[in-house]
């Protein structure tokens, strides 16, 4: 059985619900919960130190190598986001892995959008602007786009028309099919001589919000679509891996740490079902 404090946020669930419950965004009460879950999964499934990633996780690593083990704590958390120098502009970063001495590696940038869905190019337009400003000052930056929507479905009382994601069939309307096929096109920059423009990783979600509220819906993105969430950390350990450990493999700074299967923070998560079915996803163990 799960024992002692647990972080808020270590399953996507909890944190989709929080973006699909709360409607009050000037304060991103919605949407940190998000960032928050990044960070712990960069962690736990990405091997990535607490120490690197703001904002800080509510984890410490402690031991050598080899004997890395990782505990939960509530006072290491922070909810401060990065501001990132880019080659335009600064840029204030949701979450960003920065390796001592080298700078920024990986960034994830989370968008949420309750509604107004014939806007979205606007968003698309400040993605591209995003992409491209800090690529320019670091072309091996690996760069995540998340963009989350809630699914209003059509017959909600007082939803206004430009405000459903899903219609009376069951359908995601015209403009968010749209804005997916416009996506894919910034999706899947793989080396760092390749358009600054694009994003490594991309993915587009829709959060239910109302039956099932704070699940995903899963008839869209289509599961073979790239952009759909569940492969979208894989992508960015993908590249992350070709471009620093593979190329400098004498730096040991650069390889991702596995833990060790002592860790007070998994052990504190119950058996090995358990685990899974509580974090979503395989830890990264030795």
């Amino acid at each position: 059985m799960p024992k002692g404090w647990l972080p808020s946020y270590l399953n996507l669930d909890t944190a989709l619900a929080q973006f699909s419950a709360v409607i009050e965004t000037q304060a991103q009460r919605h949407i940190k919960p998000l960032h928050q879950y990044i960070a712990i999964r960069l962690v736990i499934e990405g091997g990535f130190h607490p120490d690197e990633i703001t904002p800080h996780p509510p984890l410490l690593a402690e031991g050598s190598a080899g004997r890395v083990r990782l505990r939960f704590s509530e006072q290491a958390q922070r909810d401060n986001g990065q501001t990132v120098l880019g080659g335009l502009k600064t840029k204030d970063i949701d979450v960003v892995v920065a390796k001592p001495g080298i700078g920024p590696v990986v960034a994830v940038s989370v968008k949420g959008t309750g509604g107004a869905f014939r806007n979205l190019t606007n968003r698309m337009e400040e993605a591209i602007g995003d992409s491209t400003n800090l690529h320019i000052m670091y072309p091996g930056l690996v760069y995540g786009f998340l963009h989350v929507m809630k699914a209003h479905r059509a017959g909600t009382p007082d939803l206004a028309p430009n405000d459903i994601a899903v219609n009376e069939a069951g359908e995601v309307v015209q403009s968010i099919r749209r804005y997916h096929d416009v996506l894919l096109g910034l999706a899947g920059r793989r080396f760092v001589r390749d358009d600054f423009t694009r994003y490594e990783a991309v993915s587009l979600a829709l959060v239910n919000s109302l039956e099932g509220a704070g699940s995903l819906f899963d008839r869209f993105p289509p599961a073979d679509s790239p952009l759909n969430l569940h492969g979208f950390f894989d992508t960015i350990y993908r590249i992350y891996d070709l471009r620093f450990p593979y190329l400098a493999a004498s730096v040991g700074a650069l390889k991702r740490l596995e833990w060790h299967e002592s860790s007070p923070a998994l052990a504190g998560l119950g058996s090995e079902s358990e685990m899974l079915a509580r974090l979503g996803y395989r830890p990264r163990i030795t």
